[in-house]
């Protein structure tokens, strides 16, 4: 089967394309390497013009003017350049309802040329998109990314690139999207949610994770217990970072020398898996159901992670709570009593460690979630 991968998000594409190449399938991955993170890609649009000191300036000044974002525009105008690759695919995989992240009139441009010069297309939920995020704004959910924008509107530019998703002009991005696609696939429980009566809902695939690559080797605890936090300022309410921070605080004055807590902030993917790798514990993120990639890479490595780990997860997965992770809440005092449980009992970090490793293993193993990859497609 030939396959394009179209969009990156989190290493997502990346290890399914992996999958896909291990079961004997061509597969070429498209995209911008996911910002900063510099995601490895076979064709890269990511801006470059604008990544320059010049172009940087340029940019700002333009959108402040005219709202026009260059960069954008840029990664629509590499995207056109090598149109003429991207035909004749068995399967178009669409990584979001904007996998170019382009400018819309010209992303919908484009987008019609692959519905056009191709066989079929799926479409991944595994970020916002325009229903997620109408989902998000009704507050159908017990507590969510959205809440501290509630909470605190002063925080409205952090939220600016959310509401862009139910815009009139992303909205016809959505419909166009809808119109052309076969089916739609969630990556975790997050975005089961919203989709789950949808029509072309398929259902829940879960994220490949490399267990080959990934070593896990069994946590050995001498003196500290050693707690990594990886901050994405872009993300900073919205995965609930100061609760993680208040908790870190509280720990710290309890604990004093028997913990080290390690903080990384925007750092490019290959530098945030060298520095969490001593650590025993990992913070990911408060506001989620289910587990983010960052979260699942670290499981597989034998951590314990603090994430998404709602009832919803553990009905899914006939799991117990703690089993494999420890379940965030949007509360740092309770974050703050299960560090001081771990810290307290270390047993359990070996435990829960172990079981993180074993359920990666089972449920996320890339080949395995490739095959259900294909699976979906011929279905």
């Amino acid at each position: 089967m030939k396959i394009l991968l179209l969009g990156e998000y989190s290493h997502l594409h990346n290890t399914l394309k992996k999958g896909f190449s291990a079961l004997g399938h061509e597969v070429l991955l498209v995209g911008d390497g996911d910002g900063f993170k510099n995601f490895p890609v076979d064709i890269s649009i990511k801006p470059r013009f604008t990544n320059n000191s010049f172009g940087q300036k340029l940019k700002v000044g333009l959108f402040k003017i005219t709202r026009i974002d260059l960069g954008e525009l840029e990664r629509g105008i590499r995207f056109y350049f090598q149109l003429n690759k991207f035909k004749d695919f068995d399967v178009v995989q669409l990584i979001n309802e904007k996998p170019i992240k382009t400018t819309p009139f010209l992303e919908r441009f484009l987008l019609k040329k692959i519905f056009k010069n191709n066989t079929k297309t799926v479409l991944l939920s595994c970020g916002i998109d325009f229903i997620s995020v109408e989902y998000l704004l009704q507050k159908k959910f017990r507590y969510s990314i959205m809440d501290p924008l509630f909470e605190d509107p002063s925080l409205k530019n952090e939220y600016r690139y959310v509401f862009n998703y139910v815009k009139k002009n992303h909205k016809k991005t959505h419909q166009l999207v809808f119109k052309n696609i076969e089916k739609l696939i969630a990556s975790d429980m997050d975005y089961v949610l919203p989709l789950k009566d949808h029509e072309l809902f398929y259902g829940l695939i879960p994220n490949p994770i490399d267990c080959e690559t990934i070593v896990s080797n069994e946590l050995i605890i001498k003196d500290k217990i050693i707690i990594f936090l990886g901050i994405n300022r872009g993300t900073y309410s919205k995965k609930g970072v100061p609760f993680f921070e208040e908790a870190l605080s509280i720990i710290e004055n309890k604990y004093g020398d028997k913990v080290k807590v390690i903080i990384a902030e925007n750092i490019p993917y290959s530098d945030y898996l060298k520095l969490y790798k001593e650590a025993h514990i990992l913070l990911d993120q408060v506001n989620a159901y289910d587990q983010g990639y960052n979260a699942l890479e670290a499981m597989a490595s034998g951590k314990v992670v603090f994430t998404g780990a709602e009832k919803e997860f553990l009905e899914h997965y006939q799991i117990a709570e703690d089993e494999v992770c420890i379940n965030a809440l949007p509360n740092s005092i309770e974050i703050a009593d299960k560090l001081s449980w771990l810290i307290d009992e270390p047993n359990k970090i070996i435990e829960i460690g172990k079981n993180a490793r074993n359920f990666i293993e089972e449920h996320h193993h890339y080949k395995k979630v490739a095959e259900k990859y294909l699976e979906a497609y011929k279905s």
